[in-house]
C-alpha cells in the first residue's frame, strides 16, 4: 500500500522467496513500529513458605508462613494442608494476609501437617515447595528417686539420663551434688549427646556424690532428673578397655550436614581413643576430641568402615561401623520459560541429583500432568507434538526422594504469528567488496517459521545461494550487482517482506604477511602486517592467537602495536605465546588474512598421571606420562614428595640416581615407614627446570620396626624410693608403624640383672620405678629402645641416673650477718661437708625474719652453687632481724643453723646542707654552708663529702665543720654531699653557680664510718 510516498507491509506469507532489483536510483522504505507495554507473565515464586517449629505454650498467638510471588496481572493465592485447600472464611483462624497465611492461636491436634501455597494469575498457576509446621515440647522428667549406684573405686560406670518424650532433639549435661558444678567432659568422663547418658571410664574417690542429668531442647526448654547417687568401694586392680559408648553400625548422614561418631570405654588406666577410617585416608575435615569423630560438611568421599580403639597399658579394644551419606534432592538441569511457535514439537528435560536417586514428576498449572495424545511424559522429560495455544500455562517439574523435594517452574507461551520485519529488517545498505561474497540474512519474526518458494529468479553475474532459513548468499560479486534485494516471507497468518540495497567496494589485500619464527623464552619479536583496501573506508587491523583474539589491554605487557601499519610485537616471550598468529585487515565491507607460527622454546611443561605402587616400608615404585617438550628434548626427571608433617616439597633419592628424559618410571627411596606422602614430578632441559605435575594420589608407607632409639635419656629426682627415668619423646617421623611404646632397662650399677618396663603411647616423655629397697641417690644404669607392632627397635647408649636424693642432713654453722646499709646486710657462714648431703648440693637458703615475727613467716633468698655469702637487700631500717642458713638440693631443705641477729642502722639524714657560699681565691675556692642536724630517727652527722664533677675525677670528705677549701676545677661542678654510718646518701643540696667555669652543685653530710653510694 503506497500513501504519501511510504510503502507499509503486512508481513504474512506462507512461502518466502527472494526478489532482485537493480536500478540507478533508490527506494527507501520506512517501518512503523508498534510497541507494547505491560508484558504479561505467569507467577514466578520470591518467597516461599519454610519448615517451622511452633514451642507449645509458647506466648505468641500466631504463625505465619510466607509466601510471594511475581506476576502481571497479579496472583491471587490459596494454602492448602496435607493436600487440602484451606476454606479461609471471615472468622477462621486461617487469614490470608497478601499471599502470607497467618494461623492464630494454633493447635498441634489441628494444625500440625504440612503446607502449600499456591499462586494463580490468568498465565497459569504454580505450587511452591512444602512446608511442615510441627510442634515443639519438653515434658518433665520422673520425679521418682533412682536406686543408689555402688561401684568398685577403679571401675568404669554408666549412669542412664532416660530423657523425657521431647521433639526437637536434646542436649546433655550432668550436675554433681550442687548447681553450678557442671560435670566436664574429659578424657576420664564422657556424655553422650546421643543417649544423654553419662560415662566414667574409671571411678574415684571424688566421684562420689548425687548426679543429675540436664536436658535442654533446642528451643530453650530445660528440665533436670531426679538424683542417682555413688558409693565408691575402693580398689586397685588395673583392667584393660571396654568400649561402652558404641556409634552404629551404619551411620546414614546427609551430605553437607555434620556427622558425629562417639566411642567411649572403661578402663583402669583411662583409655586413649584413636580413629582411623579402614578403607581409605583421614580426611582433613575431621575435628573434635577424643571420644568424638566429627567430620564437617560430609561428602560421598566420606563413606567408608571407621574404627575406634581404646587402649592403655592392660590392653585394647576396638569398634568397627560405616558412615553411608545420603543427599536431597538437587537440580543437575532445569526447564526455562519458553516461547514455541505453534504446530512444532518441543521436548523439556528436568535433571535432579541426590541419594536416594529421586523421582520425577510434572505439574502443568498446579495438577498432576501425565502422558495424553500429544504429550508424553517419561521420568525427568516432558515432549509435546505439534503444539495447539491450549497447551500454554505453567509448568513445574518435582524431584523428590526420602530427604527432601525441590521444585522448578517455567512457563510454555504458544505463538502464532504472522511475519513480521519490524524487529529484524533486512539491513537497508549491504556494503560488499569486489568479487567477494556477501550473506544477507532474512529473518522475520513469524509462528510457524515463515516458508519460501525457490522461483528462478536471474541476477546478473553473481553466484548465488538460497538456504533453507531464507538467508541470501552472493559470491564472485561484480559492480554490476549493485541494487536492491527483497525478500518475501510469508505463512498461513500472513505475508510481508523487506528491503535493502547493495553497494559494491575494492577488496581488500594483505601486501607484506607475518613470517614464522623460533625464539626461547624471554626473547622479543616483531610480527610484520601490511596492507591495501578501499580508499572510501577506514582500515583496522586485528591480531588473534589461535583464532582468539589478542586483547591488548590485559596482555600484561607481552603485547602491542608496533605502528600505524599492523605490525604486532611480543615482548618477553612465554611458553603461552606459542601458537598461530592471525593478521586480519579489515573494512566495514571485507577483510584479509594472513597467518604465522610462533614457536617460543622453555622448559618442560608437567608430567602427567603421575601413579603410585609398589608400596613398601622404604620404598615405592612411580610412573608417570610424558609431558610437552615445550620445543627443547627432555634431558632428565626429579622426584619431589611431601608429608602430611610438611607442606614443603622436598627432592627426593631416586633409584637410578640421575632419570633420563625418556624414562616414565623410577623408584623412589630412602621413604620413612608409616608415612603419608604425596610425589610429583618434575621435567627440566637446557632451557631449565619446568612445572611440576599433579601431587599424586595420598599413599601410607608400610610399617617397620624402630631404627631409631630415643634421645635425651636421663632422670633423677622425685619422692624417696623412687627411680625417675626421662626421655625425649619420639617424632612421628621415626615412630615407623601404629602402637608406638618405649620399653626402659635398668640396673643397679654393678648388678647384673637388667629390669625392664615397657611404656605404652608415643607421647610418653618419663618412666617411674618405685622400690622400697632404693636408697637415697643410687646410681642406676639405665637404656631405652622403642617398639611398634612390627618389633622392637635400636637400644640407646647407657647412661647413669640417680635415684631420689635425700634432703642435706647437716647445717651450716658459724653464720654471720653484719648491717651494711640501713636496708641492706651481708650474710655469711662455713659450709656443710660434702659426705653429709645425699646428693648434690644446690646451694643455700637464708631466712631472715623480724623480732617478734615467727619464723614461718620468714622471707627467704637461695644462692646456687657452693658460695658461702650472701647479701641481702630490701630491709627495713633499724630493725632487728633473726638469720638462719640451710643447705638445699632436688629433695628439698636441710636442717636450719643456728639462728644470729643482726639490728640495721638509722637512716641518714633527709635534709641537704643549705646557705651554700663561696670564695675563689688563687687556685683555691673556698666553699661555706649551714650544717645539718639529724633528726632522732636519723643518723648523726659525722661530715660532709665535697664532690666536683667529672673533670677532676675525685672527691673530697670535710670534717663537721662547715667550710671547704681546694684547687678549682675547670669547666666543671662541684658537689658537695653528707654521708651518715652504712647507709646511702642524703639528697644533694641545690646546685650554686661559681665564677666561670666553676660551680658548686650539691653539699652532702657525711656520717660515721663513711660510706657514701654516689
Amino acid at each position: 500500500m503506497e500513501q504519501n510516498g511510504l510503502y507499509w507491509f503486512v508481513l504474512v506469507c506462507s512461502g518466502l522467496h527472494w526478489f532482485a532489483l537493480v536500478c540507478s536510483g533508490l527506494l527507501w522504505f520506512v517501518l512503523v513500529f508498534s510497541g507494547c507495554t505491560g508484558l504479561s507473565y505467569g507467577p514466578v515464586f520470591e518467597e516461599q513458605p519454610s519448615h517451622t517449629l511452633f514451642p507449645e505454650g509458647s506466648a505468641e498467638e500466631k504463625v505465619t508462613l510466607g509466601c510471594r510471588a511475581r506476576a502481571n496481572p497479579p496472583a491471587t493465592y490459596r494454602w492448602k494442608m496435607n493436600g487440602t485447600e484451606l476454606k479461609l472464611e471471615p472468622d477462621s483462624r486461617y487469614r490470608l494476609v497478601a499471599g502470607d497465611l497467618v494461623i492464630s492461636n494454633p493447635v498441634k491436634a489441628k494444625d500440625s501437617g504440612s503446607y502449600q501455597c499456591v499462586a494463580t494469575n490468568s498465565r497459569g498457576t504454580v505450587v511452591s515447595r512444602e512446608a511442615s509446621l510441627r510442634f515443639g515440647f519438653l515434658q518433665e522428667f520422673s520425679a521418682e528417686e533412682r536406686d543408689p549406684v555402688k561401684i568398685t573405686e577403679g571401675w568404669g560406670v554408666m549412669f542412664t539420663c532416660s530423657p523425657p518424650p521431647h521433639y526437637p532433639g536434646l542436649s546433655y549435661r550432668w550436675l554433681l551434688n550442687e548447681f553450678p558444678n557442671f560435670i566436664p567432659a574429659d578424657g576420664r568422663r564422657f556424655i553422650s549427646q546421643t543417649t544423654g547418658n553419662l560415662y566414667i571410664a574409671k571411678t574415684e574417690a571424688s566421684d562420689l556424690g548425687n548426679y543429675s542429668c540436664f536436658a535442654t531442647s533446642h528451643m530453650d526448654f530445660i528440665t533436670k532428673s531426679a538424683l542417682s547417687r555413688v558409693f565408691p568401694v575402693a580398689d586397685a586392680r588395673q583392667f584393660p578397655p571396654s568400649i561402652k559408648a558404641r556409634f552404629p553400625a551404619d551411620t546414614y548422614a546427609l551430605a553437607g550436614q555434620l556427622v558425629t561418631l562417639e566411642c567411649f570405654a572403661f578402663g583402669n588406666p583411662v583409655p586413649r581413643i584413636k580413629w582411623r577410617k579402614l578403607d581409605g585416608p583421614q580426611s582433613s575435615k575431621w575435628i573434635g576430641s577424643e571420644p568424638l569423630l566429627q567430620i564437617q560438611h560430609a561428602g560421598f568421599e566420606d563413606e567408608g568402615t571407621y574404627e575406634c580403639e581404646a587402649e592403655n597399658a592392660k590392653g585394647r579394644d576396638t569398634h568397627q561401623g560405616r558412615i553411608i551419606i545420603h543427599a536431597q534432592p538437587d537440580w543437575l538441569d532445569v526447564i526455562s520459560d519458553t516461547e514455541a511457535d505453534i504446530g512444532s514439537d518441543l521436548r523439556w528435560s528436568c535433571v535432579a541429583s541426590g541419594k536416594p536417586r529421586p523421582t520425577v514428576r510434572w505439574l502443568r498449572d498446579g495438577q498432576p500432568l501425565t502422558s495424553q495424545n500429544r504429550i508424553e511424559v517419561s521420568g525427568g522429560e516432558l515432549r509435546f507434538s505439534k503444539l495447539v495455544l491450549e497447551d500454554s500455562g505453567m509448568y513445574q517439574c518435582v524431584a523428590e526422594n526420602k530427604h527432601g523435594t525441590v521444585y522448578a517452574s517455567a512457563e510454555l507461551t504458544v505463538q502464532a504469528l504472522a511475519p513480521d520485519f519490524r524487529l529484524n529488517p533486512v539491513k537497508r545498505l549491504i556494503p560488499a567488496a569486489r568479487s567477494g561474497k556477501v550473506i544477507i540474512p532474512c529473518q522475520p519474526r513469524a509462528a510457524p517459521k515463515a516458508t519460501f518458494l525457490k522461483d528462478q529468479w536471474e541476477f546478473p553475474n553473481a553466484q548465488v545461494t538460497i538456504t533453507a532459513d531464507g538467508t541470501l548468499i552472493l559470491q564472485n560479486i561484480s559492480k554490476s550487482d549493485e541494487g536492491k534485494y527483497t525478500c518475501f516471507a510469508e505463512n498461513f497468518m500472513g505475508k510481508a517482506n523487506s528491503t535493502g540495497i547493495l553497494s559494491v567496494r575494492d577488496a581488500t589485500k594483505i601486501t607484506l604477511a607475518p613470517s614464522s619464527a623460533d625464539i626461547n623464552v624471554g626473547e622479543n619479536l616483531t610480527l610484520q602486517c601490511h596492507a591495501s583496501h578501499d580508499p572510501t573506508m577506514d582500515l583496522t587491523f586485528t591480531w588473534s592467537l589461535d583464532d582468539f583474539p589478542i586483547d591488548f589491554d590485559r596482555s600484561e605487557g607481552h603485547y602491542r602495536r608496533a605502528s600505524a601499519i599492523g605490525d604486532l610485537s611480543i615482548s618477553n616471550a612465554q611458553l603461552r605465546h606459542s601458537g598461530r598468529y592471525t593478521c586480519t585487515a579489515q573494512t566495514v565491507v571485507d577483510s584479509a588474512s594472513e597467518s604465522a607460527t610462533l614457536t617460543v622454546r622453555g622448559p618442560p611443561g608437567p608430567p602427567g598421571g603421575v601413579v603410585v605402587r609398589d608400596i613398601g616400608d622404604t620404598s615405592v615404585q612411580l610412573s608417570w606420562s610424558r609431558g610437552f617438550d615445550n620445543h627443547s628434548p627432555i634431558a632428565r626427571y626429579l622426584i619431589e614428595a611431601r608429608t602430611l608433617l610438611s607442606s614443603q616439597w622436598k627432592q627426593m633419592r631416586t633409584n637410578p640416581v640421575n632419570i633420563e628424559g625418556n624414562a616414565e618410571t623410577a623408584q623412589v627411596v630412602n621413604l620413612i615407614p608409616w608415612m603419608d606422602y604425596e610425589f610429583r614430578v618434575l621435567a627440566s632441559n637446557i632451557l631449565g627446570i619446568g612445572e611440576p605435575s599433579l601431587p599424586s594420589s595420598k599413599i601410607r608407607t608400610k610399617e617397620a620396626a624402630p631404627t631409631v632409639a630415643p634421645s635425651g635419656l636421663g632422670g633423677g629426682g622425685g619422692a624417696p624410693n623412687e627411680l625417675i627415668i626421662t626421655w625425649t619423646p619420639t617424632l612421628r617421623d621415626y615412630q615407623n608403624g601404629d602402637g608406638f611404646g618405649y620399653i626402659v632397662s635398668f640396673r643397679r650399677k654393678g648388678s647384673q640383672e637388667w629390669l625392664r618396663a615397657r611404656v605404652p603411647h608415643a607421647e610418653s616423655l618419663h618412666f617411674v620405678y618405685r622400690n622400697e629397697s632404693i636408697a637415697p641417690y643410687t646410681p642406676f644404669e639405665v637404656k631405652i629402645k622403642a617398639y611398634n607392632r612390627k618389633g622392637e627397635g635400636p637400644e640407646s647408649l647407657t647412661a647413669t641416673v640417680y635415684s631420689a636424693e635425700e634432703e642435706p642432713k647437716a647445717a651450716p654453722y658459724r653464720v654471720t650477718a653484719k648491717s651494711v646499709l640501713s636496708s641492706e646486710m651481708d650474710v655469711s657462714w662455713e659450709p656443710v661437708e660434702q659426705g653429709e648431703v645425699t646428693g648434690v648440693l644446690l646451694g643455700y637458703e637464708i631466712r631472715y625474719w623480724k623480732d617478734g615475727d615467727k619464723e614461718e613467716a620468714a622471707d627467704r633468698v637461695r644462692t646456687a652453687g657452693l658460695v658461702t655469702s650472701a647479701h641481702v637487700t630490701g630491709l627495713n631500717p633499724n630493725t632487728d632481724y633473726h638469720v638462719s642458713v640451710r643447705a638445699y638440693n632436688r629433695a628439698g631443705t636441710g636442717p636450719p643453723s643456728p639462728s644470729t641477729n643482726v639490728t640495721t642502722t638509722r637512716p641518714p639524714p633527709k635534709r641537704p646542707p643549705g646557705n651554700i657560699s663561696w670564695t675563689f681565691s688563687g687556685s683555691t675556692v673556698s666553699i661555706k654552708w649551714d650544717p645539718v642536724v639529724a633528726k632522732a630517727d636519723e643518723s648523726a652527722v659525722t661530715g660532709y663529702k665535697v664532690r666536683p664533677g667529672f673533670a677532676w675525677g675525685r672527691s673530697k670528705e670535710t670534717a663537721g665543720n662547715g667550710n671547704s677549701a681546694f684547687p678549682p676545677p675547670t669547666d666543671t661542678d662541684i658537689t658537695v654531699t653528707t654521708a651518715t654510718p652504712l647507709t646511702t646518701a642524703t639528697p644533694l643540696s641545690t646546685p650554686i653557680p661559681v665564677i666561670t667555669p666553676i660551680s658548686v652543685t650539691t653539699l652532702i653530710p657525711l656520717t660515721t664510718p663513711s660510706h657514701v653510694i654516689p
